[in-house]
């Protein structure tokens, strides 16, 4: 079937599929199970309302427990088994295999070397971008420009700074704009930047800060607009300079905002894959948690030290999943 012609299937067998749930489990509701009649007609109606909300919540619960908390049980369990058959129950083996391994020590140590970098410039260029735009004529201009690169994949822009980082041969002619500058600057041979350990992590982390700094202004723009007015009339009356009222009198306002953006970069640190895998594959010791279990799970098919691996992602991501809730809900009050 054509692609289009399957799309626009599944979203009207979908809907139909969804508007024949409700009004079939309403019917049900009140003409069978809480009928609003008899001597109980009260309680029935009082027992329906409780009810009807769970109805309407139950395709969400079923789909989020099978796509998310059945994941997560059977990564748990495949943690503790045996990658071998037959193997069974092996307890914590899995995870000591993979703290006996250097390449997760690698991958660990550099997810958290990402973790200060990536949300701290990506959130800093991004209240930097959204202050000046907003002084600017051309302004939306300029945003639209730094907000592009959030429509590009994350493949797409490994790509893309791939060839940016790209050695041709001494004597040839650079393709690559990094070694173009550097050999009509220094006048020495081409590098290849992404083998050089170390710096290539900060190379790789580029391609991250450059998707996710566009990001970051459009929250942060729209959250500086709506400090007040008279707050910053106040400061200036009372003599502040524009840095003074920037840092002193808008930054602190907005604090709530900038953490949420540092927070919702800090999850996709955590997750990122496509930019190492595309650009290095985790070679030249730029290793990362996720690479390091896609390798486990799916070259080396070792299922229970890529869940184990798996597990520790995802208790890296707990206490900030956590932490967002709470202040989600503390805003919220």
């Amino acid at each position: 079937m054509d692609p289009a012609l399957m799309g626009l299937a599944t979203v009207a067998v979908g809907l139909g599929g969804c508007l024949a749930y409700y009004r079939l489990s309403n019917t049900l509701l009140d003409q069978v199970l809480c009928p609003p009649r008899g001597p109980n007609a009260g309680r029935n109606i009082n027992r329906a309302n409780l009810i009807r909300p769970w109805l309407f919540l139950l395709p969400a619960l079923a789909v989020l427990g099978l796509y998310l908390a059945y994941p997560v049980v059977e990564t748990a369990r495949l943690s503790v088994m045996g990658t071998a058959p037959g193997a069974g129950f092996v307890g914590l083996k899995n995870y000591k295999t993979m703290l006996g391994d250097p390449k997760f020590h690698e991958a660990l140590r550099n997810t958290m070397l990402w973790l200060i970098v990536v949300p701290a410039v990506s959130t800093g260029m991004g209240l930097l971008a959204a202050q000046l735009t907003d002084r600017l004529r051309w302004g939306n201009i300029a945003k639209a420009l730094i907000f592009m690169p959030m429509a590009i994949s994350f493949v797409g822009a490994a790509v893309i700074w791939k060839l940016v980082y790209d050695a041709r041969p001494a004597g040839a002619e650079q393709i690559g704009l990094l070694n173009a500058i550097y050999v009509w600057l220094s006048g020495q041979d081409p590098q290849h930047w992404l083998t050089v350990p170390v710096w290539n992590n900060f190379l790789l982390m580029v391609v991250l800060i450059w998707t996710q700094t566009g990001f970051a202004m459009m929250i942060l723009s729209a959250a500086l607009r709506a400090v007040p007015e008279e707050t910053v009339e106040a400061a200036t009356l009372d003599g502040a300079s524009p840095l003074q009222i920037f840092f002193h009198i808008k930054v602190p306002q907005i604090k709530s905002t900038i953490l949420v953006v540092w927070t919702a970069i800090t999850l996709g640190v955590l997750k990122v894959f496509d930019i190492v895998f595309a650009m290095t594959n985790g070679q030249w010791e730029t290793q990362v948690l996720a690479n390091y279990m896609y390798d486990r799970l799916f070259r080396a098919m070792d299922w229970g030290v890529g869940s184990a691996a798996a597990m520790v992602i995802m208790l890296l991501v707990t206490p900030i999943l956590i932490w967002n809730l709470r202040q989600t809900r503390r805003e919220g009050r």
